[in-house]
């Protein structure tokens, strides 16, 4: 499974971006897709995931409200909606995949892709 993420960019404080995560390859295999970060000098932190036909979505307790997770099923692509930017969201975005949900457990993801970079400038 490979996993292709775009629609990073430098945004001031307060404006938005959405970003997205396409799985190629055995994507039969991915039950669900999620996105985690990693600012420089800090440990990787989840963001949000979700599953498909019908399972649990999951975002962090801090972003809720600010950062919605949003999928294709058919597409097996996953959406990140962020509003509201702050300065401490700038970091590198990441996103990942599993066969089963690991929610925000990100040890248990078996696939990950190359981070897409977000900078809030205050």
């Amino acid at each position: 499974v490979q996993l292709q993420a775009s629609g990073g960019g430098t945004v001031q404080a307060g404006g938005s971006l959405r970003l997205s995560c396409a799985a190629s390859g055995r994507t039969d295999q991915v039950y669900a897709m999620g996105w985690f970060r990693q600012a420089p000098g800090k440990e990787r932190e989840f963001v949000c995931a979700t599953s498909w036909n019908g399972g649990p979505t999951l975002c962090a307790d801090s972003l809720t409200g600010r950062f919605t997770i949003s999928r294709d099923d058919a597409k097996k692509a996953v959406y990140l909606q962020m509003n509201s930017l702050k300065s401490e969201d700038t970091a590198d975005y990441i996103c990942a995949a599993d066969f089963r949900w690991s929610g925000s457990y990100s040890p248990a993801y078996p696939y990950w892709g190359q981070g897409t970079q977000v900078t809030v400038s205050s």
